[in-house]
């Protein structure tokens, strides 16, 4: 999905807005129910208008009562509709009951599960679980929400996937993975990380015709980032323009026989527009580093050390790609926190920070969930299940700003909402992305970008440039394809300029 409305809500939040419409606007709850079920019924219809057979699967709550009315609706279009439902009806409670006697007072009746009607089925629409789930699915949630997925047949998540956690994108043991997901009101947090980019399948937005007061009385928990706006932050080049204008990157790292890190990081901060790139690294990668990118400056290291005059020429470093535990990489570390210049913090360095938290505001970290486990002294599972508030948590105990890297990478800065990128794909989970985007982030850093903006847009860039990288494939997809596509959406001018 691409960003059209980028304000992403908690559960609670949506909640919130939804009791805005109905107590503060005088839009009836029922109303946004009968909203909602017709946006999924036109969808079903303009996407598979040869299906003949539907089934709907109810649970309890308004996700349920969303059930009901597009049961309702595809019975009065002609379509062979069978309903199941994992709670009683007369459990059912406000608008979901009301939802549910309208459907049964038209002589509907529920029908008990079998495989044969899953089989039979042509659609399925998920309306068992919202987004107030508070525990793991089990019993016979979780045996049908198996069976479903086990099935070949297209699935419509109503506003979520069953057993997919809102506010985080994790799914509590069994979830629905959904050909389409239809969400309503708000956007919520987590259909765009972690497991929910796998859940939800195509995403698809409504916000029920509601006003804009709604949501100006529910400001958003964090945002998308959007290209389309963000792009034109990058500043065109003037007809009178130097090298020196666009900033000298310094690159630390690359330990003895690990040159293919450090190689990418300057090519990539090159492309992304930085006037110089120097690298300080063995002098035994010179071959590596220069054969193929002349453009590249080494300035080598026998023990780790870096002279004064070199550091001081910098207007970003990057400190990190291909370091290891040993004293060379830790004394380049040592230099790096010397320097004046912003930086960048990434792989190897990360985990030497890890054994000794440093609080300060002239950096950017850029941690995968590992890296991100070792600096809070957490597991990968849990950073996963977590990201946005681990992000939160690393950019409280490191200061500066943080990219949290994976699906639905986060960028949180100071005193700002987490933005999201909805970029990227799964062929970028290869080795080297990551020091593609940390080159990108401080080619920024060098022109000048504060170091919030250059995060977001370094991290939006690279995860684009994955996509169109990706045309042809996703497998095989190595972290050099990107250089191309990076190098055109840094000019944003060209075609104004034909």
């Amino acid at each position: 999905m691409k960003p059209t409305n980028t304000n992403l809500y908690s559960a609670e939040a949506v909640r919130q807005l939804d009791a805005i419409a109905i107590n503060q606007f005088n839009i009836p709850g029922y109303e946004l129910m009968q909203r909602a079920a017709a946006v999924v019924f036109k969808h079903l219809q303009n996407t598979w208008p040869l299906a003949k057979q539907i089934l709907v699967c109810c649970g309890a709550g308004n996700n349920a009562g969303d059930g009901y009315v597009i049961a309702k609706l595809a019975m009065q279009a002609g379509l062979t509709v069978n309903v199941i439902s994992l709670v009683k009806p007369d459990k059912l409670q406000g608008d979901a009951k009301l939802a549910w006697q309208d459907w049964h007072s038209l002589g509907h009746q529920l029908v008990e599960y079998s495989e044969e009607r899953l089989q039979q089925s042509d659609i399925i629409i998920d309306a068992l679980l919202g987004t107030g789930l508070q525990r793991d699915v089990e019993g016979q949630w979780a045996d049908l929400i198996e069976a479903i997925n086990d099935s070949d047949r297209p699935v419509i998540a109503v506003d979520i996937p069953s057993g997919l956690c809102a506010d985080t994108g994790r799914v509590a043991a069994h979830a629905i993975v959904a050909t389409t997901t239809i969400s309503f009101i708000g956007l919520k947090k987590g259909l765009f990380t972690h497991l929910g980019v796998e859940h939800c399948g195509e995403l698809i937005f409504d916000d029920l015709a509601l006003p804009e007061g709604v949501y100006a009385r529910q400001p958003a928990q964090a945002k998308l980032l959007d290209w389309s706006k963000l792009q034109s932050a990058i500043k065109p080049r003037k007809a009178s323009a130097h090298k020196h204008q666009f900033g000298h990157v310094l690159i630390l790292g690359g330990d003895l026989g690990m040159p293919g890190a450090v190689r990418l990081v300057a090519e990539a901060a090159l492309r992304a527009g930085a006037g110089m790139v120097t690298v300080v690294s063995h002098h035994q990668h010179a071959a590596v580093l220069l054969a193929g990118r002349p453009e590249i400056m080494l300035s080598p290291t026998v023990d780790g050390h870096v002279s004064g005059s070199v550091l001081a020429a910098a207007d970003a470093l990057i400190v990190g790609p291909g370091l290891t535990d040993s004293r060379w990489s830790q004394n380049l570390l040592s230099a790096a926190l010397e320097c004046r210049a912003p930086k960048v913090m990434d792989a190897g360095a990360l985990r030497l920070l890890s054994a000794e938290a440093i609080n300060r505001d002239d950096w950017v970290l850029t941690p995968h969930a590992g890296e991100a486990a070792a600096l809070l002294g957490e597991t990968s599972a849990v950073i996963q299940a977590s990201r946005f508030a681990s992000v939160e948590l690393l950019q409280q105990k490191y200061g500066g700003h943080i990219v949290l890297k994976g699906a639905g990478s986060l960028v949180q800065s100071p005193d700002e909402l987490t933005h999201l990128c909805p970029y990227g794909n799964p062929g970028m989970a290869s080795a080297g992305m990551g020091d593609v985007l940390s080159g990108v982030i401080a080619g920024f850093i060098a022109q000048g970008y504060e170091l919030a903006l250059a995060s977001r847009l370094g991290v939006c860039i690279h995860a684009i440039a994955g996509d169109q990288a990706a045309a042809d494939g996703q497998t095989g997809l190595l972290a050099s394809d990107l250089f191309p596509f990076i190098r055109e959406l840094v000019n944003t001018e060209k075609d104004k300029s034909r």
